[in-house]
């Protein structure tokens, strides 16, 4: 099916926006092929659990971390899902890994699925689009400035969501944001770690426009604005001829401004080979051809996974902020179920628990709804389902507030 041959029936029509799969035996049965567990094609009523490949790792010499990467999710930007950006990680002995897509935690639970299954530490964060209303697409090169985040817990990712949710809120159409610069320090209130991040970042933007004493004097704006704890000089390692100028200039502002250095990618993509699909993606992106685009990507031959070894041939001067990425990896390391809200316990009737008020609630309603167990035995199998997940997850007190909600409507 595709954008000039629509379903051959007004049946087919019905079963593609319905959502349903196509029955065994029927007229698609000889071109219909399975979901795969992504979250396509449209029939895939969920994904199913992430199963990790067997990789084969080699032994770094080197402990490095991984502290700025986007995967797929940074829409037409980053080239590889987050599933394989994490097994790169592992393959290439990283200690840590942190996806820091464009403005989102789209891609964090299949991160934090995979990253489970392979035992990677991970850390969380995003980079801040600060240009108000400007457009990703259609341009080489959008404007405006970046602000790269690294969430030191559970209480900093949780702002990061609510801020970066409230600038997609506040730009009124979907791909148009409207953070709030000025009060961003005020929200971070030290649960953040900033790093000065890619060419978009201020200081990198300030070195390249009017040199090191401009580039001093943003990097002393983000201490002055978010404290000197919590900012560090990004060190970034891209295969361009001008990385050790660069990166020793900003290593001397780093040190002058008592703040440390940490040694990045920026990878856009988990392994060399998917470079040429990233060069492709940024052309749909920008809406051009791929020899337009080249210009245009400074460096995104290089912007892949590495492994510390590498790191150490490409900033040879700067073992210390190899070091430190290490170090902040550990401490901004968690688990994204830790940031599982916890609700105020619901008051129910004496001698129930939640659990037993919820399933109480539902089977009275059930019973109105489906009759007996004996009249309808597939609904109650599913709400017993359904109910022992509620209850493993320990989540039934959401429930109960909910129905509370209706019920009040």
């Amino acid at each position: 099916m595709g954008w000039n041959n629509g379903p051959p029936t007004w049946s087919e029509m019905e079963r593609v926006l319905s959502g349903r799969a196509p029955e065994a035996g029927g007229r698609m049965a000889e071109t219909y092929v399975p979901g795969d567990g992504n979250d396509s094609p449209a029939w895939s009523r969920k994904r199913g659990a992430f199963v990790a490949d067997d990789v084969e790792q080699c032994a770094s010499r080197v402990a490095y971390a991984e502290l700025h990467a986007h995967s797929a999710y940074s829409f037409l930007d980053g080239a590889s899902m987050p599933e394989d950006m994490v097994a790169q990680a592992r393959a290439l002995d990283l200690k840590a890994l942190a996806l820091t897509d464009h403005d989102g935690f789209y891609g964090v639970v299949r991160f934090a699925e995979a990253a489970r299954e392979y035992g990677m530490p991970t850390v969380f964060g995003a980079e801040l689009s600060l240009e108000r209303d400007a457009t990703r697409t259609g341009v080489p090169d959008p404007p405006g400035e970046h602000l790269l985040v690294i969430a030191r817990s559970g209480e900093g990712y949780r702002r990061l969501s609510r801020t970066i949710a409230a600038a997609h809120m506040a730009g009124g159409e979907k791909g148009l944001l409207r953070y709030q610069p000025d009060a961003l320090p005020d929200v971070a209130a030290g649960h953040w770690l900033i790093l000065t991040g890619c060419r978009k970042g201020a200081v990198r933007r300030a070195l390249e426009r009017a040199g090191v004493s401009a580039a001093h004097e943003e990097l002393q704006n983000l201490i002055d604005r978010y404290g000197r704890d919590n900012v560090v000089v990004e060190l970034t390692a891209s295969g361009l001829p001008d990385d050790d100028e660069r990166n020793a200039a900003l290593a001397s502002i780093a040190a002058a401004c008592g703040v440390p250095t940490v040694a990045t990618t920026g990878a856009h993509f988990a392994a060399p080979d998917r470079g040429r699909l990233a060069m492709a993606v940024a052309a749909v992106r920008a809406r051009t051809d791929l020899d337009t685009i080249e210009g245009w990507l400074p460096g995104v031959g290089g912007a892949h996974l590495r492994s510390g070894d590498e790191m150490m041939r490409l900033l040879p001067g700067h073992p210390g902020a190899i070091d430190n990425a290490v170090g902040i990896a550990a401490d901004c390391a968690f688990e994204l179920g830790l940031i599982a809200p916890q609700l105020p316990p619901f008051d129910v009737p004496d001698g129930y628990t939640e659990n037993s008020w919820l399933r109480e609630l539902t089977m009275r309603r059930a019973r109105r709804r489906y009759g007996t167990p004996a009249q309808h035995p597939d609904a109650y199998r599913q709400i017993e389902h359904e109910l022992a997940i509620i209850a493993a997850l320990n989540f039934p007190g959401y429930f109960l507030v909910v129905a509370d909600i209706v019920d009040f409507c």
